[in-house]
């Protein structure tokens, strides 16, 4: 089996240069100042360069998701147009891969920082993930290509955008741009069950299972931080379990794309 190292180099260098510069900004305070962005995910801002340390290193399993999807994506074997999974699926499989990385940094940019614009770069991460899924899912839906995937994602990515830079307090979610998030999420997965069920295609769907139900208990998890599993000045956070579980979650989501057999 030949392997393709386009996707492992496209993810490495944009794990490389996102955490870089993520790392020269932090200490450098490039994102603003501490305007206690995050503070409401329980962990305590502590007087350190790294504000609050439990939730922003545990965004490594990101970075280390968005790698493990490169790898495999490079060591895919070409089955041809008639046998294997849609046309263009390593393009698309190494675009998920540095989505997938980039949530690392954008996430650690707020919680390091707790800055505006930190927490900024965090939405849009989770916009960018969100985008992507709900994308997915509406091309195989349709039974389409990159053309509607591409023209989803960036009007979903708009979307986002639009709703959060809504400054209302949501129940249950808090903001908007969370709202936003899980909204695209749901469609995903809706449409997902809905492919699956068509029974068009051979798909281990057994992954996308497990996918909904890892992101299912991390937003239990998100939830309870907010009051009875909340310890600040602990290390071990429950916010940061939900960033472990979410790149579980999307490194199983894209083991369901690979999956595919026509």
């Amino acid at each position: 089996m030949d392997r393709d190292l386009r996707p492992v180099a496209v993810a490495g260098a944009t794990a490389v240069l996102s955490c870089g510069l993520l790392a020269a900004a932090v200490p450098r305070r490039w994102l603003g100042a501490d305007v206690g962005r995050g503070a409401a995910f329980c962990e305590a801002g502590r007087d350190w360069v790294v504000r609050q340390p439990a939730n922003t290193f545990s965004n490594a399993g990101f970075v280390l998701a968005g790698l493990l999807i490169a790898w495999h994506a490079g060591t895919r074997p070409d089955l041809g147009a008639g046998a294997g999974p849609r046309r263009g699926f390593p393009r698309r499989a190494t675009a998920m891969a540095g989505i997938v990385v980039l949530l690392g940094p954008g996430s650690a940019a707020m919680h390091a920082t707790q800055s505006a614009l930190g927490g900024h770069l965090d939405l849009l991460s989770m916009y960018l993930i969100a985008a992507f899924a709900a994308a997915y899912a509406v091309m195989r839906w349709r039974r389409a290509g990159t053309r509607l995937l591409a023209g989803v994602f960036l009007g979903a990515l708009a979307g986002c955008e639009l709703a959060g830079a809504w400054d209302v307090e949501v129940p249950v979610v808090m903001h908007p741009g969370n709202a936003a998030f899980g909204l695209l999420l749901l469609t995903a997965a809706t449409l997902e069950v809905a492919v699956i069920r068509r029974r068009e295609t051979s798909v281990r769907s057994g992954y996308a299972y497990a996918s909904f139900a890892a992101i299912l208990t991390a937003f239990a998890i998100w939830n309870a931080t907010k009051t009875w599993l909340c310890d600040p000045h602990s290390l071990l956070q429950g916010h940061a379990a939900w960033h472990l579980l979410c790149a579980v979650s999307a490194y199983l989501l894209y083991r369901y794309y690979a999956s595919e057999r026509r």
